[in-house]
């Protein structure tokens, strides 16, 4: 059992470091308060080739392994959490599923312009009133003689204002418009299907944009769909089966959650272990506490454990073996880390923990959001629960 990188990986890992150090956390503080990501990131980021990075060489992709995808991740999170979750969003929520459901077609026109970064992607699956419950949702496309018509609201759409393809999912079959315990029992079932949708489709508008407790600089934003006509050839995946489409996506989106919240956690280590070295009490650094120490030890371990966690789901992944309830584990883990990991930060640093002049509370609040999107911490716990009670063994494989 090797847990080592190879030589590759580790290369990536120190240029990803260097460029995050000097390029990406110098500015995150001014992103925080801008609420916006300054003119020239994307660019900086296309330059590294960091919108591709597991889209194959033949679409303009580096054609690296998810691993390695997880590590870019990571980094940059450490670095600005705003800035991982774009790059994170764009990777696992939209060009994912045009590689696994897309058409031969639909991978030559969208994969080398959102490698290259020329295109951002998003995710457009929850509603106002659906989000765990995706089969609640009520927007939905009728197909005529000119394409796809579109009438519906997508909220939480991270990415919304930079992207310029979406992922839409919307109900095309069996459109009961009940509530989820109606469905139940009339045994009935809302059939999604999944669309790959440009920005600049008539009949799209982008509606609020959320102010959020962290990650402020990444936008959050509403769609508005008003008889917005999709071609036909948009269509991504099966009709009627997108639902299988919105699954298999989140997934792997959750292993970019979980390399998200690891790199927020690493940063309030890093950081707690700096000021715990500087800052004097008694006549010395209170790195010297045993109080200190054992919470800057408990951090590292945890972090430690959520970071194998998440380099196992992406071996998985990358290997196209079973990954699901490992990239729920992964995620699970590291987003509950992450929310202790920088509570301790913030207790290390005191009443200066408290203050935005310092970065800890700004990990803090950016570090909740893991628990919650791309699947609530219980939505993670009912699918590892459910693949242990269907497969006894499934631990021992």
């Amino acid at each position: 059992m090797d847990f080592r990188l190879d030589d590759d990986q580790l290369q990536l890992r120190e240029a990803l470091r260097t460029f995050c150090d000097n390029e990406i956390a110098p500015g995150a503080e001014a992103r925080e308060h801008a609420g916006r990501f300054e003119d020239g990131l994307i660019a900086q980021l296309a330059g590294m080739g960091l919108f591709g990075l597991y889209v194959p060489t033949e679409y303009g992709g580096a054609g690296l392994d998810v691993v390695s995808y997880v590590m870019a991740v990571e980094e940059l999170s450490r670095a600005c959490a705003s800035t991982g979750i774009l790059m994170s969003a764009h990777h696992s929520l939209c060009v994912d599923p045009i590689l696994t459901f897309g058409t031969p077609a639909q991978k030559q026109r969208y994969l080398p312009r959102l490698a290259s970064g020329e295109w951002i992607g998003c995710f457009s699956l929850t509603e106002p009133g659906s989000g765990s419950d995706a089969g609640a949702a009520r927007c939905t496309a009728v197909e005529r003689s000119d394409g796809w018509h579109v009438t519906g609201t997508k909220c939480f759409v991270t990415n919304g204002l930079e992207a310029q393809v979406i992922i839409l999912f919307a109900v095309t079959d069996g459109a009961d418009q009940g509530t989820g315990e109606s469905r139940q029992s009339t045994g009935q079932k809302k059939k999604l299907s999944a669309f790959i949708v440009d920005k600049d489709s008539p009949g799209l508008r982008i509606g609020k944009v959320e102010k959020k407790m962290g990650l402020k600089a990444s936008s959050t934003a509403e769609l508005v769909f008003d008889d917005c006509l999709v071609p036909k050839e948009n269509l991504l995946g099966e009709r009627g089966r997108g639902l299988k489409v919105a699954l298999t996506t989140l997934n792997g989106g959750r292993l970019g959650v979980a390399a998200q919240a690891v790199g927020i956690s690493q940063a309030a280590l890093d950081a707690a272990v700096a000021y715990a070295k500087t800052r004097r009490q008694f006549d010395q650094p209170i790195a010297n506490f045993q109080a200190i120490q054992w919470k800057l030890a408990d951090m590292q371990t945890q972090i430690q454990a959520a970071r194998l966690l998440m380099y196992r789901g992406a071996w998985l992944k990358h290997r196209m073996r079973p990954y699901e309830a490992e990239a729920s584990m992964a995620k699970l883990l590291a987003s509950e880390v992450s929310s202790r990991v920088t509570n301790m930060a913030v207790q290390v640093f005191g009443g200066y923990g408290y203050i935005a002049d310092y970065p800890a509370e700004r990990y803090l609040r950016d570090a909740k959001v893991t628990e919650l999107y791309e699947g609530t911490s219980e939505i993670q716990r009912l699918v590892i629960a459910r693949k242990l009670v269907s497969e006894p063994d499934w631990v021992t494989r």
